[in-house]
């Protein structure tokens, strides 16, 4: 299935385009922990750290959904660097915040948190467009959105094109994650810095160099 046409003006040239995709933070009822809440601090010590390492700022873009976990601590670390940014997401926001925000541990503070920061976006969230009716291929709308968030970065031109993810380097529960974001920006030649979520600590965040971890 196509994804839906980039967005940005064609007059937009940022000087990098960071997109970026992660792990969502766990359900309560997740069997094996993946990206529990006490990892959060240490992420968000990472990622922040990746973006210093690429100088994010107002001269670049950033891309992402918006989901509980990687993708807001992203969104709040590019705030505060006044780097632009998008959330280009599957569904219409309320749908989206019940699927993709909500269902994780202590889902009511993330939802508090996506608000924060859409409330600081300069355009509000963008649902992608449904896909055509009478489709002989079933639509997987997390894949979908993916590959329309890769093509409005790769229409800025494929060597700006940073994939920034917080990752442990497996595939995901279902279609449409990480794993198939890095296999996407890969096969298109873009540049991926992968944060590894086997890597971070509990207990002491910043106790570790802040760029460990990067590969």
């Amino acid at each position: 299935m196509p994804a839906p046409e980039p967005v940005l003006p064609s007059c937009l040239q940022p000087r990098r385009v960071i997109l970026f995709s992660g792990h969502m933070i766990d359900t309560p009822d997740r069997a094996e922990p993946r990206f529990p809440p006490a990892l959060v601090p240490a992420a968000a010590v990472r990622i922040a750290a990746a973006l210093d390492h690429l100088e994010a700022g107002p001269l670049d873009l950033g891309l992402t959904q918006g989901a509980a976990g990687a993708d807001l601590l992203f969104a709040e670390a590019a705030q505060a660097r006044a780097l632009p940014l998008l959330f280009l997401q599957p569904f219409g926001e309320n749908e989206f915040i019940a699927r993709s925000v909500r269902p994780v541990s202590e889902g009511e503070q993330w939802v508090a948190r996506y608000r924060a920061v859409a409330a600081r976006l300069a355009s509000p969230p963008r649902a992608m467009p449904p896909a055509a009716a009478g489709a002989e291929v079933p639509d997987n709308p997390f894949e979908r959105c993916n590959r329309w968030l890769l093509d409005t970065a790769l229409a800025c031109g494929g060597d700006r094109v940073w994939l920034l993810c917080l990752w442990d380097g497996r595939r995901g529960d279902g279609a449409g994650g990480t794993a198939h974001m890095v296999e996407e920006v890969s096969r298109h030649h873009g540049h991926v810095l992968h944060i590894d979520t086997r890597d971070l600590q509990a207990h002491d965040p910043a106790g570790s160099r802040p760029d460990a971890g990067l590969a």
